[in-house]
């Protein structure tokens, strides 16, 4: 039995990743998928994702994202992805939603204001992390008006992160969002 494949996206800052690995420890089978994960796989030759060149490389990267993420949850596991997947990103999810007619495909956005996710991503102290303002608020810029899907968005501003995983597993429980 196939699960859902719920992509938890918005910009640096937003409370993805710890949000994520939170909503997929509620499921009794689950996968969280890190999708800085595949992008620190290219070893040799990578771009920064935010880097205009890297285009080829991001469609790449999310192609493997994809694929993994459909066999986690045709396998029966919810598998949650967590990363920047805007909506300019979506169609590698949505190529292979008829090879998979199983799996439910959710798409849930963490948006916090700008601000307070520029602070959040800027407190990060990992070698990784993304704390350069300019590349942190033009990402935040991509997700300010997602038009048709702004129904999809969460102002997780104020909340702490009980609050936000409360919220994200409330809007799973209903019948939206679905690609």
């Amino acid at each position: 039995m196939s699960a859902d494949l719920i992509i938890l996206t918005g910009p640096p800052g937003a409370g993805k990743t710890t949000t994520a690995a939170q909503v997929a420890r509620g499921f009794p089978r689950a996968v969280h998928l890190h999708t800085d994960d595949f992008w620190h796989a290219i070893v040799s030759g990578a771009t920064p994702p935010y880097e205009p060149a890297s285009e080829r490389q991001n469609h790449t990267v999310l192609e493997a994202i994809a694929a993994a993420a459909f066999a986690y949850a045709d396998g029966g596991f919810a598998t949650v992805v967590d990363g920047i997947v805007g909506p300019w990103m979506l169609d590698h999810f949505r190529s292979r939603m008829s090879q998979y007619p199983g799996v439910p495909v959710r798409y849930i956005v963490l948006r916090p204001r700008r601000a307070v996710a520029l602070a959040r991503a800027q407190a990060r102290s990992g070698a990784a992390d993304l704390t350069t303002a300019g590349p942190i608020a033009s990402m935040w810029d991509q997700f300010a008006d997602l038009g048709a899907l702004e129904c999809v968005v969460l102002d997780t501003s104020d909340d702490t992160l009980d609050e936000t995983v409360a919220r994200v597993i409330s809007v799973l429980e209903t019948d939206a969002p679905r690609l």
